[in-house]
Order: C-alpha cells, then structure tokens, then sequence
C-alpha cells in the first residue's frame, strides 16, 4: 500500500469517525434525572461483607485456612 492510499484511507476512516460521533449526539435519548424507567444504582460492591470485595474474599480465605480447609 503506498503511502498516498493510507492516508486516503485514514482521511476516510476519520471523516467516517467524526460524522458517526456527529448522528450519535443528535440521536441520543435525553436523560431525567433519576425519573422514568432506570433510577439510580447504588454501588454495594466493595463493603467488606459483599462476596465479591477484596475484604471479603481476604476474610474468608484466612477464615478457610484457620479452620483447615485451604492448605495455606
């Protein structure tokens, strides 16, 4: 590929970028705040009780270890 088709080539791809983002923004759906369909989420991930946090799993797993289950 020389050099003059790869920059026709990006021209094209930036000229099809630009002009995507361009019809994204005149059709996207207003927001309400917090009104409607979807209401805010609260985060619960990341509380030390909350299966999934880091302080969860360390908790458990020295919990495991104590007891005998893990061979840590």
């Amino acid at each position: 590929m020389t050099l003059f088709k790869r920059v026709r080539v990006l021209l094209i791809a930036a000229a099809v970028g630009i002009s995507g983002l361009e019809v994204a923004e005149q059709l996207s759906i207003p927001m309400t705040d917090g009104i409607g369909i979807a209401t805010p989420a609260e985060a619960r991930v990341g509380r030390p009780l909350t299966p999934v946090s880091v302080a969860g799993v360390a908790r458990r797993t020295v919990r495991r270890c104590a007891v005998g289950v893990y061979y840590c």
